[in-house]
């Protein structure tokens, strides 16, 4: 290989790594520039149809109650975080197994299924007010909440992954003398990553909304109670202000377990950029 040629393979994948930046910031600039029309377009309503402040502030009074409430705010969302964490990682810790002992024997399937699929169609509002009365005022109630609302996606993702796994790889291993440990542990688990991880996504979402609507039935700290106090004060920009925290707290959490995802699944076709390539 000449020195001309070696020169133009290096260049090759500099001048994609750099195509590369544009489409990235675009892929921020979307919901940035959404978020601003959005703000825009609230701002216009409140001012020409005169709106009341109580039914919906101007988005200045939310930036200022944010300022000024600030500290109390971080506070609050501080005690709702350690809630969300709490019942997302008990989720984790019982649905990845559950869902490879469901994936892996049919009876435990056929068993429990229909229980689990029950259980999660009861709203979690009309139950909460049991876990108050069988656990008290504290923590525990919102992160059983939390820990119900995300356990239903990571068991169901998991075992649609567990299930997707080609039957030659499965025969492969067995052929090799594998065991039922080291099959799981080698083919299975591995490419049923992505489906794992979309669970995943989705339960850390869920477990805000479930630990929210446990400080709703009953708490003395959270943003659910801030949100609960502001209405029934009519602060409405208090209550938009607490809203906004809790929303930032939401898009924070999805983005880590994105950013794992991409880091643990960087070989899966959904992290190469296939679909944003030429946008």
């Amino acid at each position: 290989m000449t020195r001309a040629s070696r020169a133009d393979a290096i260049a090759v994948p500099d001048s994609k790594r750099l195509r590369r930046w544009p489409a990235a910031l675009r892929a921020w600039m979307y919901p940035i520039g959404a978020l601003v029309l959005a703000t825009l377009i609230w701002d216009l309503a409140v001012r020409a149809f005169d709106i009341k402040p109580f039914i919906l502030p101007p988005p200045l009074a939310v930036l200022r109650s944010i300022i000024e409430d600030f500290t109390v705010l971080l506070q609050q969302g501080w005690v709702t975080l350690e809630e969300v964490l709490a019942g997302f990682g008990l989720a984790v810790a019982v649905g990845l197994p559950l869902a490879v002992v469901v994936a892996s024997w049919p009876l435990v399937e056929r068993t429990t299924y229909p229980l689990f699929v029950g259980l999660q169609v009861v709203p979690k509002i009309a139950i909460a007010p049991l876990f108050i009365v069988w656990f008290g005022f504290g923590m525990a109630p919102k992160i059983i909440v939390a820990f119900l609302l995300a356990i239903f996606p990571i068991v169901i993702d998991t075992v649609i992954g567990l299930r997707s796994v080609e039957m030659e790889k499965i025969y492969l291993s067995r052929s090799m003398g594998a065991s039922r440990w080291q099959t799981l542990v080698k083919i299975l688990l591995p490419n049923a990553m992505p489906n794992v991880f979309g669970g995943l996504k989705l339960a850390i979402t869920f477990a805000v909304t479930g630990a929210i609507v446990g400080e709703f039935i009953g708490a003395d700290r959270g943003l659910g109670r801030a949100i609960i106090v502001a209405n029934g004060n009519l602060d409405t920009a208090a209550l938009f202000a607490a809203v906004v925290i809790l929303a930032l707290m939401g898009i924070a959490l999805f983005l880590i377990v994105e950013v794992a995802e991409r880091l643990v699944v960087r070989w899966h076709v959904s992290q190469r950029g296939v679909l944003t390539d030429g946008v």
